[in-house]
């Protein structure tokens, strides 16, 4: 099976509010990112809390977002780790620069209020 994207592709994320349990933050619903790389396969989560038990295997994607494409503010970047059905592909998206200090880029879970 070979994956829809690759480190570097520029995807948006979709803009929905399901009436269940998505492991995709709010605060991060509709925004634009790069995916860093594939992090493998895994059940989703969506179904899984479900208690389906039908969970497809999806892969899994770093995808990382300035801060101010998710809130606003901020010279730093957040990855996120996001399911294969939460992306789609965004070709007219530029990377916006982000301020050179040093410093790595942060990791965020993926929780609703989404604030580091």
């Amino acid at each position: 099976m070979t994956d829809r994207f690759s480190a570097g592709a520029r995807v948006r994320t979709v803009h929905h509010d399901p009436p269940h349990h998505t492991r995709l933050p709010r605060y991060a619903r509709g925004k634009r990112g790069t995916v860093v790389e594939p992090e493998g396969r895994a059940p989703l989560a969506d179904r899984n809390a479900q208690g389906r038990g039908d969970a497809p295997l999806e892969q899994v994607y770093a995808v990382r977002f300035p801060a101010r494409e998710l809130w606003g503010q901020g010279d730093h970047e957040v990855v996120l780790d996001l399911f294969e059905s939460y992306l789609e592909d965004d070709p007219g998206h530029r990377a916006e620069p982000v301020a050179a200090s040093g410093a790595s880029p942060g990791r965020a879970a993926g929780g609703e209020d989404g604030r580091p």
